[in-house]
This record gives structure tokens, sequence and C-alpha cells, in this order.
């Protein structure tokens, strides 16, 4: 009888054990990477054209491939670029050792975030900002100058809009950034692709509730704009 009872007592934990083991199996299941990562190998004699931006240009860089397949080879920083402080560590390796015929690049909606001591996003009375205005100015001016002597031409995009209801960010915040970096831009003679003018026009159709990220087919409207201030470039 005992051996039966015990038997049984197995039987019931059975399912449990297997529940138990197909969520650990889920959980440990590696996060794929995003498509816009992937190494891109030059078509010999296509200029070669690096994006540089945070995870709303990981949003449009591969409808930018599509769109200018057979026109250009395009490139971007194998990462999210997140903010100035980053793009100041990185930007060398970024850039590699290879020639650059057009940069089109952003940084914006990382600096303007505000974080708790425990790195946590947060409101601006219980927070602290990644990079106020003075120093992101500052990182941008030196990061400008750095891709100056790449030879490249160079386009900055217009960080787009911050909605209410963003944890850690406040809404229209990125106006105030955009102001400061269409001055050294336009002070650097460096073009200007103002996805957030467009953006600002379009919100509800384009971009994601309470979320600074677009769905897939407001992504495919801002590669549109992104290929045509590529071309242009890439026409001079």
């Amino acid at each position: 009888m005992k051996r039966y009872l015990i038997a049984l007592a197995i039987v019931a934990l059975l399912p449990l054990t297997v529940t138990a083991a197909t969520k650990s199996t889920k959980t440990s299941r590696p996060k794929k990477p995003s498509p816009s990562l992937e190494k891109v190998e030059d078509v010999a004699g296509l200029p070669r054209v690096m994006l540089i931006g945070d995870s709303i240009s990981m949003g449009y860089t591969v409808p930018v491939r599509e769109l200018l397949k057979g026109v250009a080879n395009v490139h971007r920083a194998p990462t999210n670029c997140g903010d100035t402080t980053k793009g100041l560590e990185s930007l060398d390796s970024w850039l590699g050792t290879g020639k650059w015929d057009v940069i089109h690049f952003n940084w914006g909606l990382h600096d303007l975030k505000y974080f708790d001591a425990n790195k946590k996003l947060a409101t601006p009375d219980k927070g602290k900002q990644v990079n106020p205005l003075p120093v992101y100015e500052k990182n941008l001016r030196e990061l400008v100058a750095r891709m100056k002597k790449t030879g490249a031409k160079l386009i900055w995009c217009a960080t787009t809009p911050v909605p209410d209801g963003c944890d850690g960010r406040i809404k229209g915040a990125e106006v105030e950034y955009n102001q400061v970096a269409a001055k050294i831009m336009k002070e650097n003679g460096v073009a200007i692709d103002d996805l957030h003018a467009y953006a600002a026009a379009h919100l509800a159709e384009i971009q994601l509730p309470k979320n600074v990220h677009f769905h897939t087919d407001g992504s495919k409207k801002l590669a549109e704009l992104v290929v045509t201030s590529i071309k242009a470039q890439l026409g001079k």
C-alpha cells in the first residue's frame, strides 16, 4: 500500500516538474539579435553609408537597406548607440578604418532620460538626467568634429518626439535638444534630416502610444525620409 501511495505522489508531481522544466527552457533561450545589427558585406563599386543612432534608427535600418539596395552599402553601428557619452567612447570603433561616403547620425533620446540611484527610469524629482543640455552640446560638438575628419558627408537626424506617458522622459524634452543640435549643425555645415517635424505631424499614425518607438509601418515611413536625405548627399 505504501509503495502504491508513493507511486501516486510521483505521478502527481510529474506535470509540475515538466512545467518547471519548460519554463526554465523558455527563460534560458537566448534572445535573437536585431536584424538591423547583421553584418553587411559590401558590393564593390557602391558608396558606403553608416547609420548611427539608438533603437529608433535600428527600427528603420532594414527598410533603408532595402530601399538603397543597388545604390549604396548601408552599414550601421553594431549596437544601440545610446547617449552622446557612449558615442564618444565608441565612435572610433564604430567607424573603423574604412572610407565612408555618408554618415547619418543621431543622439538625444538617451541623453534626456532620467535615472534614479538604482539606475531605474525615474521622474525628474527622483532622478538624474543622463546628459543635461550643456553636456549634450559639448559632447555633440566633439562627435561632429570627429566625424568631419572622416571626409564623409554628414547628415544629422533630428530626435523624434517624446510623447506623454514615457517613463524616464518628459514630453517634448527633445525640442530643446534639437534646437541645440541644429545650431551645431548649421555652424558646421552639416545637412539636417528633420524626422522630428514629420513624426510630430503624424504621431497618431506612426508612433506607439506612450512610447518613443514606432510601429513597423511607422519605421518604414521614417526610412523613406532617411533614404531621401542620403540620396541627396550621395548626389553631390
